[in-house]
């Protein structure tokens, strides 16, 4: 006969078990040392304990399940790691924790054996950035924080998995007047077109036109133009819904590929594309880039509509618009085609290239576009979004490598609660610009407003110009950082 003595060490034994073990003692225990009954007895025993704490032993789950129920966790310089498991019985792992100062955040996501994801979250739940890569590949996330309380949620997007988190803060350096909402501010054309030739801003001038034009004195044109700098010489790649390349306002200011002739169902200059007088149709796979939507028009017309006395002026109203159609008539398009677009403009001789478009994810062929436009000084402006997210969306997310990334602000310099933020990352080349009720050219010789960050990127895409007809020889890098410095912001 065995005494409770024995069944209490083997009880004992069993308690210092991890649940993975514990389920091969479950599937069998053949052991010599204790009978039977001892192993039946003790296996009785750590089930009664179990059942008491309402542990689950094939998931043990040390995460909090909500926001409300988060685990708290204390990060620093010193990596710190959590493990724990995620499937279709834990949906939500979520944890909590808290910066006191500006701080370099690192995330890694390990250990997976099936495919989770994680996202950072703000202080109010709302997603900041994600990973999600597909199967069981490692997650991470990277980038700049400011002081205050985050969350990070892990969760399964197929599978169940044990994974490992690892987070780590390092005190930032704080660049001065960038902010997580308006980045680094207004942008300004005054101080910028002077800065690309090294000189003191310029002098101000009388407000130019009526109410329709606040938005190029907003940005402080005039007073570049009062220089004698217009955007002349320079050419503007608009990546939307094509152009009305016969406005009144517009006609003056098309790009025109010298090297091919109209109609003649000849690819002349030798570039691929066929015809292609007028820029080319991603969209549609043709030389046809008028546009049928609005939202292109509009765009070239807040860029480079005529000086002329009626309608509307363009920022860079000197400058020259290559149409290259990514977007449909119904504002459809691909990455693929946005891919083509950027490397077109930047092969046919753009010097600036506009995307007041958007899209829910990166894309490499995207960003390897981007890093060709750079390599070869063209500089990408992009809207940063109208989900009124705390960060910027794709593509201009790529902003804290190459371009620039544009939010909205009205005419009272405030912004506009659809505008994607800029983030915490500083990296993010983002600026704000008129994006409310902007005035410009639409279809068939027409005139209207539209508000959105698409309305604000054009603004920007302008201000380039003027600086390029100023000093021709600027790289991206140098256009970017003249921009950044010397916008609103920024004392």
């Amino acid at each position: 006969m065995i005494d409770n003595f024995a069944a209490n060490d083997l009880y004992n034994c069993i308690d210092s078990l991890d649940s993975s073990d514990f389920q091969k003692f479950l599937a069998g225990n053949n052991s010599s040392i204790f009978p039977t009954i001892a192993t039946n007895r003790a296996t009785s025993l750590f089930k009664e304990e179990v059942a008491s704490i309402d542990l689950d032993l094939t998931t043990l789950d040390n995460a909090g399940n909500t926001l409300a129920t988060a685990r708290d966790i204390t990060i620093g310089a010193t990596p710190t790691s959590y493990s724990d498991f995620v499937g279709s019985t834990d949906t939500n792992d979520y944890y909590r924790f808290s910066l006191g100062t500006s701080s370099d955040f690192s995330l890694n996501l390990t250990g997976l054996s099936a495919d989770a994801d994680v996202s950072l979250l703000d202080s109010n739940g709302n997603e900041i950035t994600s990973s999600t890569n597909g199967s069981n590949i490692s997650e991470s996330i990277t980038g700049q924080l400011n002081a205050g309380t985050y969350f990070v949620l892990v969760y399964p997007y197929s599978g169940s998995t044990n994974y490992n988190l690892t987070l780590s803060a390092t005190t930032a350096t704080v660049v001065p007047g960038y902010s997580a909402t308006s980045g680094y501010g207004l942008v300004n054309a005054a101080r910028a077109v002077a800065g690309a030739l090294n000189q003191s801003p310029f002098a101000n001038v009388p407000t130019f036109g009526g109410a329709n034009d606040w938005g190029v004195n907003l940005v402080n044109a005039p007073e570049a133009w009062a220089r004698g700098y217009t955007g002349q010489g320079v050419v503007v790649a608009v990546l939307d819904t094509g152009v009305d390349r016969n406005h009144a306002d517009l006609a003056g200011n098309i790009w025109t590929n010298a090297g091919e002739i109209a109609n003649d169902g000849l690819d002349n200059d030798g570039n691929g594309y066929v015809d292609d007088v007028y820029g080319w149709n991603f969209a549609n796979g043709n030389n046809n880039t008028l546009d049928g939507n609005r939202h292109g028009t509009h765009v070239a017309g807040t860029i480079a509509a005529g000086n002329n006395g009626f309608g509307a002026t363009g920022v860079a109203y000197n400058a020259r618009i290559m149409p290259v159609k990514v977007l449909s008539d119904s504002g459809s398009g691909s990455y693929s085609g946005v891919a083509q677009g950027i490397r077109y403009a930047v092969d046919n001789g753009a010097d600036v290239i506009n995307m007041s478009l958007g899209g829910g994810s990166t894309n490499s062929a995207v960003q390897s576009a981007l890093q060709y436009a750079s390599s070869r000084g063209v500089i990408v402006v992009m809207a940063a979004g109208n989900a009124g997210a705390a960060q910027p969306g794709y593509p201009a997310f790529n902003a804290t490598s190459w371009g620039l990334a544009v939010g909205a602000v009205n005419s009272s310099n405030q912004m506009a609660s659809f505008s994607n933020r800029a983030g915490s990352n500083s990296s993010m080349r983002y600026v704000t610009a008129p994006g409310v009720q902007v005035y410009s050219t639409l279809p068939n010789g027409g005139y209207g407003f539209l508000s959105g960050t698409s309305m604000a990127a054009p603004h920007v895409a302008g201000l380039v110009a003027l600086m390029l007809s100023a000093n021709p020889n600027l790289t991206d890098a140098q256009v970017r950082q003249i921009i950044t410095a010397t916008a609103g912001n920024v004392a």
